[in-house]
């Protein structure tokens, strides 16, 4: 399994724990951060058996953001034509933005499990995610408005199909820190639990029932909510046809329907 700097992953049971793992720096997301979660998601979608991913932070907290040292550099980086420092920022922006695209993009479900401060680029990061879920002090906050920016890499653009858009446009503003009670409330996260190992506990059953489910269905049930959020409902229709044309030839449908008629577990191939 390939190692990191900014993360530690363990496979067990077809899940992959990926853990934030810079607990010194409350998990701030430094320039090694960028760059492997790419790697980390790469992997696991290579990676046949794992089947769900669930995404936590190492230590008191699930993550702080952007680590602001890693701003300073960018601003270090800048010189003194207007266009130039305006493409340099625009290439930057793009390619921080492509890291939690590939969050969003990967063809298994990824599960946030979310403790102590998710703030700034951590909202970005849970907004790509496929489910959220947190301890009930978890403390949330769109940081970005009080180091006076909009959020970039994914906030503004996900939340909104998240939770209501004058909710999401009030903490955008605000930036005011939520608890994971109020996440819940709002439907950022699905449940809230007492503490940080009732909530590990929690979301790895969740986790370990939908990788024991046919490993097709999960990706193309994946595949075609993610579809929707960008498409007509007559779009999304034509698509699942011509998914399911192939998918339902598949092993896995006679393999669950002769499971559920001898009321036996099903076993499924990668």
């Amino acid at each position: 399994m390939p190692e990191y700097q900014a993360f530690r992953v363990e496979v067990a049971d077809k899940i992959a724990h990926v853990v934030i793992d810079r607990p010194e720096k409350i998990n701030a997301m430094n320039a090694d951060f960028w760059t492997e979660i790419i790697e980390v998601f790469r992997w696991v979608d290579d990676t046949d058996e794992v089947r769900v991913v669930v995404l936590s932070g190492a230590g008191k907290h699930f993550s702080s953001g952007i680590d602001l040292m890693l701003l300073a550099e960018v601003g270090n980086s800048l010189g003194k034509d207007v266009g130039r420092n305006a493409e340099t920022l625009r290439r930057k922006i793009l390619q921080l933005q492509a890291s939690f695209n590939a969050v969003d993009l990967c063809r298994k479900p990824v599960l946030a499990a979310i403790h102590g401060y998710c703030l700034g680029g951590a909202i970005d990061l849970i907004s790509a995610c496929d489910m959220r879920y947190a301890t009930r002090d978890a403390q949330f906050s769109i940081k970005e408005i009080d180091i006076g920016m909009a959020a970039d890499v994914g906030t503004l653009q996900r939340l909104p199909r998240l939770i209501g858009d004058g909710m999401m446009r009030e903490l955008a503003y605000t930036g005011r820190t939520f608890d994971g009670e109020e996440a819940r409330e709002l439907g950022l996260v699905n449940r809230t639990y007492a503490d940080a190992p009732a909530l590990i506990e929690g979301v790895f059953a969740i986790a370990r029932d939908i990788a024991a489910k046919s490993p097709l269905a999960v990706r193309g049930t994946k595949e075609m909510i993610r579809y929707m959020r960008d498409h007509r409902v007559d779009d999304g229709l034509e698509y699942i046809a011509t998914w399911n044309a192939a998918m339902l030839q598949s092993a896995d449908l006679r393999v669950a329907m002769a499971a559920h008629m001898g009321k036996q577990k099903p076993e499924f191939a990668d």
